[in-house]
């Protein structure tokens, strides 16, 4: 029974869901076009951008980086610390936060064990910056694609708005855990065992010179869906020359099971509006552009998002927003770096518990939340105030 359980195919019933709510007219087909036009984009580039990351992974890009940290640091934790910090922000700023958390972990962990450290502090630092580093890009959280669009809509740019936030919600996640893990990150450790070598040092390199162009490109503005599956098409076609295997099987280089459960939530909070369910999302996150009304509206996603999930507490409260740049961008905060309170509260916070416990690394629920509360309070109001004060 548990293992039937383990095995339920969840992707199967969001599939089932999403057209009966077709057929049957749930969501309107105009509903369903617009709906279609703007999430259609989205879903290429997290194929495309998954693509990439596993092709890296498997070319060992993490594990180089990683082993050059160790070297860097010379036997100094807290500075090994400082350079997974910067890794890890920087993969979740190109890579997305899914990446950091399900291509990071492991190979953070192991380079704490391999250099004698605590793992602990160095996954749980993934952890949040999986979460609070995710504004820094538009392609560095799900949200952020689909706020880029208002955005684009309302004649703002994503990273003039969100610049501020992002720092300063890196900023104050680092200054937290380093007092908090201070004593964890004291002492030295002897000159660190070799990690793996890379099996092929010119995919390696390919590899480095394919994620480096492809976040110039995203800075310069090309569509993340154009840059994310050129970077794709690269990397395969080099791996095929190269006779490498692929990372993981064919079938699942792409990711089209979580695609199709995204796609589903996009299909049922879209019905769910269409059926007055924003009315009552828009009266608990209020109205204006004020300091209390942006604070109210990106508590409001906070919450909702830790009760069920970030991606669908943004598509459910987004047109509370009413496509106003700012408020859009409280918004992205509340369900961008405050998702910490639960280990539901992202995907990739399900995701990087998943991982630990593949690694035997063992993480009750409680360390997940007591490090939410440390951390998405305060992170929420100075991000927020950082928004107005930039403004």
């Amino acid at each position: 029974m548990t293992e039937r359980r383990r095995r339920r195919p969840w992707w199967a019933l969001a599939l089932v869901v999403s057209v009966l709510a077709l057929a049957t007219g749930w969501l309107p087909r105009d509903d369903a076009v617009a709906l279609a036009e703007r999430t259609g984009p989205v879903l290429v580039f997290v194929a495309a951008l998954t693509v990439v990351a596993e092709l890296c992974a498997g070319a060992g890009l993490f594990a180089a980086a990683a082993g050059i940290a160790a070297r860097l640091a010379r036997g100094r934790r807290w500075v090994l610390w400082l350079l997974v910090v910067g890794l890890a922000t920087f993969s979740t700023a190109v890579l997305s936060l899914d990446t950091t958390a399900v291509l990071l972990t492991p190979v953070v962990i192991a380079l704490a064990r391999r250099t004698g450290t605590a793992p602990l502090p160095f996954a749980l630092a993934v952890l949040a910056l999986s979460n609070t580093a995710s504004l820094v890009l538009p392609v560095s959280n799900l949200t952020n694609l689909l706020a880029d669009h208002a955005l684009r809509r309302a004649g703002a740019d994503f990273l003039a708005l969100m610049w501020a936030p992002a720092l300063v919600s890196v900023l104050v996640t680092v200054a937290v855990l380093a007092v908090r893990d201070r004593t964890a990150l004291r002492g030295r450790f002897s000159e660190p065992p070799a990690g793996p070598v890379a099996p092929d040092r010119v995919l390696l390199r390919v590899a480095g010179l394919v994620v480096g162009a492809m976040a110039l490109a995203f800075l310069v503005g090309v569509q993340p869906a154009l840059a994310a599956s050129l970077a794709a098409a690269v990397l395969l076609t080099v791996t095929l020359v190269r006779r490498r295997p692929l990372p993981v099987t064919a079938a699942d280089l792409v990711p089209w099971r979580t695609l199709v459960v995204v796609g589903a939530l996009f299909v049922v909070v879209a019905a769910a509006h269409a059926h007055g369910f924003g009315t009552v999302l828009h009266a608990a996150a209020g109205e204006g552009d004020g300091p209390g009304a942006l604070l109210r509206l990106a508590a409001v996603g906070a919450l909702t998002a830790n009760a069920v999930n970030n991606l669908p507490a943004y598509l459910a409260l987004d047109p509370a927003t009413a496509g106003e740049p700012q408020r859009i961008a409280a918004l992205l905060i509340g369900t961008g770096v405050a998702p910490l309170l639960t280990p539901w509260g992202s995907l990739a916070t399900v995701l990087w518990w998943q991982r630990c416990r593949q690694l035997l690394l063992d993480v009750p629920a409680r360390t997940i939340v007591r490090q939410g509360l440390l951390l998405a309070p305060v992170t929420l109001v100075l991000a927020t105030t950082a928004l107005l004060v930039t403004a």
